[in-house]
């Protein structure tokens, strides 16, 4: 037993330095993204839905590079989620993390992909809503419980966005983005 205490206490020593950089680049993350403003609060006068889902809200990154995962505000983090799409704009109700509510005004494209920032599903799995924050362009993922729910998700949130056209169903990540004329 004794001959073990010594590759116990190395491999203790090298999990700690392993958390201990992890948590460094985390903040290093967040000192370089501290520029993003936090969303806007969510109005409290919200019309009814025009669709809504449960599922995963997945992470927002910086539009266009799916692994630089938006570290401030709570944006980067994954959690469950209730997705609602309103005529104003899109809230994601999230358990344990801050809600996150996208402006109708504010949004830029809708379209479906198979990955983002660590989640990778099938092809068109994903709902990825691309909009502005400040002066950032962002891309906000979300995967609902029911693929069957994935339909009525794109098409109200591409009523949001005058003359967006249909949406993206590939994941080709060439695609231009739809946006806002």
């Amino acid at each position: 037993m004794n001959e073990y205490i010594p590759y116990l206490i190395g491999i203790v020593v090298v999990a700690v330095a392993a958390v201990a950089l992890m948590r460094l680049g985390w903040r290093h993350r967040q000192a370089r993204q501290a520029d993003v403003a936090a969303p806007p609060a969510v109005p409290g006068d919200l019309d009814a839905p025009l669709a809504a889902a449960a599922g995963q809200y997945v992470s927002t990154t910086t539009a266009g590079d799916w692994l630089d995962r938006i570290s401030v505000h709570g944006l980067g983090m994954k959690s469950t989620a209730d997705l609602t799409i309103h005529p104003q704009g899109v809230l994601f109700s999230r358990g344990g993390a801050p809600d996150v509510y996208i402006p109708a005004a504010d949004l830029e494209s809708v379209r479906r992909e198979s990955g983002m920032a660590g989640k990778f599903v099938e092809a068109g799995g994903l709902l990825v809503l691309g909009w502005r924050l400040g002066g950032h362009h962002l891309d906000t993922g979300f995967r609902p419980q029911r693929a069957a729910d994935m339909a009525a998700l794109v098409a109200a949130a591409e009523s949001l966005i005058p003359d967006a056209g249909p949406a993206a169903s590939t994941d080709d990540r060439t695609a231009p983005k739809k946006d806002k004329q």
